[in-house]
Parts: C-alpha cells; sequence; structure tokens
C-alpha cells in the first residue's frame, strides 16, 4: 500500500486548483469513482425503468400519450426522489470526506467514508435539503430575482460541508465558518465556481456524447423500453463520475481558503519542520 501523502498547501490559483483536483482524482480514481456511482445506481435504475416503461407505451401508441403511460412514471419517479433525498449525504458528501482525508494525508477507505458520513448523517441531511430548498426557491422566482443572488448564499455557503469534516464542528458553525473564510474573496470564489461549472458541463457533454451514440445504436437493435431505460440510466452514471470534481474542487477551494486567511501553509510547514525534532 502506498504512502498516503498530504495536500501540500499553498495559494491556489486557478489552474493549480484544476490541476490538483484532476490529480487527487486520479490518485483515487477507483474509490472516489466507485462511490459516487454506487450511490447513483438506485435512482439510475428506478428512474431508467419508468423512462423506459414510458417510451414504450408512447411508441406503441403510435405516438399518442395515454394517461395510463404516466403511472408507472410517477411512481417510479417518486420511489427515486425518495431514495434520493434519504441518501443525500451520502452522494452528496462521501467524495468530500475522502478528499479531505486525502489532502491531509491520512488513508482514505470506503469503510472509512461510510462511517464519517453516518456519523453526521443528519446534519448532512439537513444542509442539502436546506441547500436544495433554497436552489429550487430562487429557481421558481428567477423572474423576479437575479441569478447573482443565488450565487451570493451559494457561494458563501460552499465550504460547509468540507469545514465540518476537517474541523469536526456542527452545522450551525460550518454554516458561520463558510461564511467567514468567504467573506473578502467572494468574487474570487465566485469566478473558480463558475469556471468549475464551465468545466463540469463541458465533461458531462463530451461523455454524453458516448450515450448519446449507443442509445442510436440500441435502436436499431433492441426493443424501445430497453432502449430509453439504458439511456436515462447511463446518462445518470456518467454524471456520477463527473460529480466528484466539483465535490474535490470545493474541498481544495476550502483549503486555499485557509491557507490565504489564516496562513495554514505556515502551520503545516512548522508543524513538518518539527516532526524530526519530536520524533527524537
Amino acid at each position: 500500500m502506498s504512502v498516503p501523502v498530504a495536500l501540500r498547501l499553498r495559494p491556489l490559483e486557478i489552474g493549480d486548483l484544476l490541476d490538483e483536483t484532476f490529480r487527487l482524482y486520479r490518485r483515487h480514481f477507483v474509490l472516489l469513482a466507485g462511490i459516487s456511482v454506487i450511490l447513483a445506481v438506485p435512482s439510475a435504475a428506478l428512474f431508467g425503468l419508468a423512462f423506459g416503461a414510458f417510451s414504450s407505451a408512447v411508441t406503441q401508441n403510435g405516438g399518442f400519450v395515454d394517461v395510463g403511460s404516466y403511472a408507472p412514471l410517477l411512481t417510479s419517479f417518486a420511489i427515486g426522489l425518495l431514495v434520493g433525498i434519504l441518501i443525500l449525504p451520502f452522494t452528496h458528501s462521501a467524495v468530500m470526506y475522502a478528499a479531505s482525508e486525502s489532502a491531509l494525508g491520512r488513508p482514505v477507505t470506503a469503510g472509512g467514508v461510510f462511517r464519517a458520513v453516518t456519523r453526521r448523517y443528519f446534519p448532512l441531511l439537513a444542509y442539502w435539503l436546506i441547500f436544495n430548498v433554497y436552489t429550487a426557491y430562487f429557481a421558481a422566482a428567477l423572474c423576479l430575482f437575479p441569478l447573482i443572488f443565488w450565487f451570493w448564499g451559494y457561494v458563501g455557503w460552499l465550504v460547509v460541508v468540507p469545514a465540518m469534516f476537517v474541523e469536526n464542528i456542527g452545522l450551525g458553525a460550518a454554516f458561520s465558518r463558510s461564511w467567514h473564510l468567504v467573506q473578502g474573496r467572494w468574487w474570487r470564489t465566485f469566478l473558480i465556481v463558475l469556471l468549475l461549472l464551465v468545466v463540469y458541463f463541458v465533461v458531462q457533454i463530451g461523455l454524453g456524447a458516448f450515450v448519446q451514440l449507443a442509445q442510436y445504436l440500441l435502436d436499431i437493435f433492441v426493443s424501445p423500453f430497453i432502449a430509453a431505460a439504458v439511456s436515462t440510466a447511463s446518462a445518470q452514471l456518467v454524471s456520477a463520475l463527473v460529480t466528484p470534481i466539483i465535490q474535490i474542487a470545493v474541498v481544495l477551494v476550502y483549503f486555499d481558503l485557509r491557507v490565504r486567511k489564516e496562513a495554514l501553509d505556515l502551520f503545516q510547514m512548522a508543524y513538518r519542520l518539527a516532526s524530526p525534532q519530536v520524533a527524537t
């Protein structure tokens, strides 16, 4: 087993942040991608079956949408939504915990990740529910509020989860901590988030093109039900492969903010210099 290597703390420019993100993802690709994809399987399977059944019913009816065709779609969608809510702390936080541990130079295992998220299950669930409600509210009120107001809260709360894991604090303290770290560096953090979203969508579109090609080939050789089910499920699994990029980057933004605001890199350097003396 290779010895874990801590992240060399330093102020990260945008290029450095992206480079460190992909380097960390490559180092733990099997674990991080595996966690993300496995957690996406239940929802992907339910949505795939629902849309497959709906597409098959529509095709068999010559394009006519029967009211009964919506029943399996709505039922599976409701079950998938419930399952998705229940595993929100894992799907949105497991990779962040693994990235935090890796950045600190600690060994990362699937069991350790599961136990750490389970211990903070309810605070993490509350955070992601608040975040999703906040997002839904501004999506509904977009005609009244500029998009920048949504980003204002999103950026301010960006590093809540890494703060909870690294500093072992509660949800309320993590909200305050995140806001304090971002304060004074909001615009820089905003630009980083914007770039990360662009990278995320570009990578997802690139991988999604292969899904579309596969669906085209499936339409030729298999039934509409199988083609639609496989395409829908594959799209969600592809998204799960790309999502760790954002989650890892958020952890690195957290450490970068601490370096810039609290000189965390100097503390790390002093610790490394003192370690040999302590050992003797």
